[in-house]
């Protein structure tokens, strides 16, 4: 009961900064799946709230997406999210790096660990610095977006940041940014979850259900509220707050402590 409770007020809450905002749902709610589960089955998890939150956005604004800057962006972001979700695997398989024991507790931190948290670190510092938020690409980038965009969206489950910094450029209204970026992030949580799907009968899925059941459907209350009062409110405490959030996980997270 306590997981139910925590992933689905961490999912509500980040719901609703992340309808408008440049951070992504899976972001921060995957190191709160992390809590309660092994790595790749967090993200795997996470990925499919991510999903099904999609969908609903997508239902919602998803007419008004551009298909010229879909076709250049997703197609390259579908074929890479294979292959990080197919790395995502193969790091999970592998023996940890190090053990060590504090207080009569054991920890360890493997490859994928280590790997998850530095990717976590950057991607949450990216999004609030401002040196890094005046990083902006043209159309000629797109593909080189998609593919980037992607594959790290197969490996860990961060995509938004390398998105919205290649689409936020690309000469979308307001409207079409927002369409374009949620059918991508769908297509690529599709291709992902396809490829993580080995693991979850591993994982207990069917013990899961009313977990992701329940994460979604604060997800999409978040998506309905966001939607309402936040189209016009400026969350960069917000964001800076979460960010410093982030930054300490991901040092647990490598530490081998989560």
């Amino acid at each position: 009961m306590i997981e139910i409770i925590v992933i689905s007020l961490a999912a509500f809450l980040t719901a609703i900064l992340t309808f408008f905002s440049g951070f992504g749902l899976g972001t921060i709610l995957m190191p709160v799946f992390a809590l309660f589960f092994p790595v790749d089955i967090a993200i795997a998890l996470t990925g499919v709230v991510h999903f099904t939150n999609n969908l609903f956005k997508m239902a919602l604004v998803g007419s008004k997406a551009d298909k010229s800057v879909l076709l250049r962006f997703g197609i390259p972001a579908i074929l890479a999210s294979f292959a990080g979700a197919w790395l995502l695997l193969r790091l999970s398989d592998l023996q940890p790096l190090y053990n060590y024991e504090i207080w009569g507790r054991e920890f360890e931190i493997t490859p994928v660990k280590l790997i998850i948290a530095l990717l976590l670190l950057f991607f949450s510092l990216f999004e609030v610095l401002p040196q890094a938020q005046r990083i902006r690409f043209g159309k000629s980038k797109l593909m080189l977006g998609g593919a980037l965009s992607g594959f790290f969206g197969g490996l860990a489950g961060i995509q938004g940041a390398l998105r919205s910094a290649f689409l936020i450029k690309s000469g979308l209204s307001k409207e079409a940014y927002i369409a374009t970026g949620v059918i991508i992030a769908s297509l690529v949580d599709i291709t992902r979850l396809s490829v993580y799907a080995s693991r979850f009968a591993a994982s207990g899925l069917s013990e899961n259900i009313l977990l992701l059941v329940s994460a979604t459907l604060a997800a999409i209350a978040g998506a309905v509220i966001g939607r309402l009062l936040l189209h016009k409110i400026t969350l960069h405490f917000i964001q800076v707050m979460v960010a410093i959030m982030l930054v300490l996980i991901s040092l647990a997270l490598g530490m081998g402590l989560i």
